[in-house]
């Protein structure tokens, strides 16, 4: 899977996120910090990142900042994208599962590196729900960025 991965630094576990996804056979797109000559802010790379899945250059993307709001925030600007800010494994697989979130938010400040890939397992394990009541949740979300 090609996966598009932000952060504005390069501190707590940005690299970390980049390793374990090569290490899980992925292609990694980097944006922000991670990439040379890039802007680094949290706005910029975000939304940049969120834009190789809107546009279908990435499956998914991981966006980072200090904290996972503001990127989560320019993310979601993007059409197509529903990112989901997660801090637990729990919310990570919900998140792909009840919302199809294709974006995943992450806190540089607050993860360890166990819990990162509790969060990383979780979110490539889980599928999206088939139930209807889901599926109508989702296309909503997708009616809201057409306004």
């Amino acid at each position: 899977m090609v996966i598009a991965v932000a952060a504005d630094e390069r501190v707590g576990v940005a690299d970390a996120v980049v390793d374990a996804l090569r290490d899980a056979g992925h292609e990694v797109l980097l944006f922000g910090a991670l990439a040379e000559g890039d802007r680094a802010d949290w706005a910029w790379s975000a939304a940049a990142a969120a834009g190789a899945v809107s546009e279908g250059r990435a499956q998914q993307a991981v966006v980072c900042c200090w904290t996972g709001t503001g990127a989560s925030i320019a993310a979601n600007k993007v059409p197509g994208v529903r990112a989901a800010l997660c801090t637990d494994a729990e919310t990570a697989r919900g998140a792909r599962v009840w919302n199809d979130a294709n974006v995943l938010a992450l806190s540089l400040r607050l993860l360890s590196a166990p819990v990162l890939s509790e969060i990383l397992d979780a979110w490539f394990a889980a599928r999206p729900s088939d139930q209807a009541d889901d599926r109508a949740n989702v296309d909503r979300v997708g009616e809201l960025d057409a306004r």
